[in-house]
Order: C-alpha cells, then sequence, then structure tokens
C-alpha cells in the first residue's frame, strides 16, 4: 500500500483554547492513538489533501520533529458540517509484527458478458475492510466481472486475496449486472416472436 508522509509538531497544550488558536492558525489539531500512550499534535491543513480527499487507500509515515516517526493510518476525521473545513483527525499506530483492519476501494476489471449484453453494473461495494500486516495491505481488491452473466453477482469469496484476508460474511455481493429495461423489453418481444405462429406461405 502507498504511504503519504505528514510532517508536524507535537502540541503542549490540548484544551479547547489552545485546539482553536491551532485551527485559526490553519492547522489541524490530531491524535495518534495505538502506543504506549497518545501522542498528541497538528500539521497544516494542505498535508492531508492527499489523504482525505481521494478514494485511495494510504498508510502514514507520522514525521514530528526529533527524530520522532510514528507508522499509521488514519481512524477518525471529524468536519464542520457547513465549511467541510477538517477540525480534527485520529492515527493509529501501527506496528510491522501486527495485523490491522482497513478499508481499500474496489477495483473493478475485465468485459462482463452481461453489460456487454445490455445489462447495467451495479457496484453494491465501492470499499471493503480487509485484515493484513502492514507490508502486505493492498492498494485495492481487484474485482473481475468477466465471468458474469445477466442477472449475475460478485462475491467477496470469488476474489483474490492474497495475504490478506476481506472481512467480510461470504455472501457479501462486491457487485451485479442487472438487467436493463431495455434488455428486458428485447427479450420480451423475442419470446412473443417466438411463440408467436409462423405465417402460413401462400
Amino acid at each position: 500500500m502507498k504511504s503519504i508522509t505528514i510532517k508536524g509538531s507535537e502540541r503542549e497544550s490540548v484544551g479547547k483554547v489552545a485546539t482553536k488558536a491551532l485551527r485559526n492558525a490553519g492547522l489541524v489539531p490530531c491524535v495518534l492513538y495505538g502506543g504506549s500512550q497518545a501522542v498528541h499534535f497538528s500539521a497544516e491543513v494542505i498535508a492531508f489533501k492527499n489523504l482525505v480527499y481521494t478514494p485511495n487507500a494510504h498508510t502514514v509515515v507520522i514525521e514530528l520533529g526529533n527524530g520522532k516517526t510514528f507508522n499509521a493510518v488514519l481512524q477518525d476525521i471529524q468536519v464542520h458540517p457547513v465549511s467541510d473545513k477538517i477540525l480534527h483527525i485520529d492515527f493509529f499506530q501501527i506496528f510491522d509484527d501486527k495485523e490491522i483492519t482497513i478499508e481499500v476501494p474496489v477495483k473493478i476489471v475485465g468485459n462482463s458478458k452481461g453489460v456487454m449484453a445490455g445489462g447495467d453494473l451495479r457496484l453494491n461495494n465501492r470499499k471493503l475492510k480487509v485484515k493484513a500486516l502492514p507490508k502486505n495491505l493492498p492498494d485495492f481488491v481487484e474485482a473481475d466481472i468477466t465471468p458474469l452473466d445477466m442477472g449475475n453477482k460478485l462475491y467477496v469469496t470469488k476474489v483474490p486475496t492474497p495475504n490478506f484476508k476481506i472481512m467480510h460474511p461470504d455472501n457479501t455481493v462486491i457487485c451485479q449486472v442487472k438487467i436493463s429495461r431495455a434488455a428486458m423489453k428485447a427479450a420480451q418481444e423475442a419470446a412473443k416472436a417466438a411463440k408467436a405462429p409462423a405465417k402460413k406461405k401462400k
């Protein structure tokens, strides 16, 4: 999985007044959990652009100066309900020898027979939760729709999962090919034509 580096500074004060001052200065207050103790820090808003405003999943390298570096994943984010301004971010520290669970996007590949025949591809899950060691975390789950015919569904059990586990029930549908109205109408007309008596030659 691709990694993003965020450079920040540790926070000495974590009260409401200090937090408000950080936001007014264009900084985002953050907390890193998962280690021996929580680490409070802040970083410039622009530092989170490629982490927050993207459908892709990333691990994070947090650099706080004085040689302090932590590997982490985004755990939770709070945004302003009106302006969408980032108010606070929680991170979770990760370790090379411990598995973690994270959401990654689904990548559709292949050409479905059902879609080519006029069916509609419906993506039921754009992201899936996976569990793995940090080094084995995938950038995405690849879903090959080539075998799908009209009316077929692709379940999580049908996608390759090398070195990671999908944390969803086996009956979870990733995507399906629905019969479109046009295809349904064409099938109905074809059925009527097949049932209609053949015209006698004069």
